[in-house]
C-alpha cells in the first residue's frame, strides 16, 4: 500500500509558482511584486516587460510559468487570469567581509529571497 497523496492546497481555479533562492534582497523584490498584485495576467506581463528593475525579468519568467501551469495543468482560461497573490519571503543570507584600513574588516551581507505567485481565474460574473 502506498501513502495517500497530499490534497491540493490551492483552490480549483488557482495555479501557483514558487521561485526560491533569488539573489536579491526581499525589500527590493517586493517593490516589483507590488506592481503586479491584483492586475490581470496579461497586463502584469506587460508591466514587467518594460520595467527598468533588474529583477523584473526573473519575476516575468515566474509569472509566465504560473500562467502556463494554469493553462496546461489546471485547464484555466488564460484571458481571465489575475495575479491574486505575489508574496516575497526571506531566504538565506550569505555573510562576507571586506578588508579595510588598519587591519579592520567591514561586514557585507548578501541576502536571498523567495517569491510566490498565485494566479486565479475570475468567475463569469466578475467579468461583466
Amino acid at each position: 500500500m502506498s501513502k495517500p497523496s497530499n490534497p491540493r492546497r490551492e483552490a480549483d481555479n488557482e495555479a501557483k509558482v514558487v521561485l526560491r533562492t533569488i539573489r536579491i534582497s526581499p525589500r527590493k523584490l517586493d517593490l516589483v511584486a507590488a506592481t503586479i498584485r491584483g492586475k490581470k495576467a496579461a497586463s502584469a506581463v506587460n508591466e514587467l516587460t518594460f520595467s527598468k528593475k533588474r529583477i523584473a525579468q526573473d519575476v516575468k519568467k515566474a509569472l509566465n510559468s504560473a500562467i502556463a501551469n494554469a493553462e496546461n495543468n489546471h485547464n484555466l482560461d488564460v484571458d481571465r487570469l489575475i495575479v491574486a497573490e505575489a508574496s516575497v519571503g526571506k531566504g538565506l543570507v550569505m555573510k562576507r567581509f571586506q578588508t579595510r584600513g588598519r587591519g579592520r574588516a567591514a561586514g557585507i551581507i548578501k541576502p536571498f529571497s523567495h517569491l510566490t505567485i498565485v494566479v486565479r481565474e475570475r468567475a463569469e460574473a466578475e467579468d461583466k
